[in-house]
């Protein structure tokens, strides 16, 4: 199992206290871009151009990583 998968597993299992950066390996592994140039914001952006800003701020708010795990499933409107 990749870090990536575990990372994902464990975001799975609890959504409180991540940081951008294990974000950012989830969405490499996935194929969905980011982009964040000196803004306070990452900006999610997965091949159909959906997009999702989250806040890089630590902790991230458990709502942004349920809306990312959305994001990677396909499920966001």
């Amino acid at each position: 199992m990749s870090r990536a998968a575990k990372l994902l597993a464990s975001m799975r299992r609890n959504l409180l206290d991540w940081r951008i950066e294990p974000l950012q390996t989830v969405a490499r592994q996935h194929g969905v871009d980011w982009r964040q140039e000196g803004t306070s914001h990452c900006v999610f952006i997965r091949a159909d151009g959906r997009t999702l800003p989250v806040p890089a701020c630590r902790p991230i708010k458990p709502i942004y990583v349920k809306k990312f795990l959305e994001l990677l499933d396909g499920d966001q409107p």
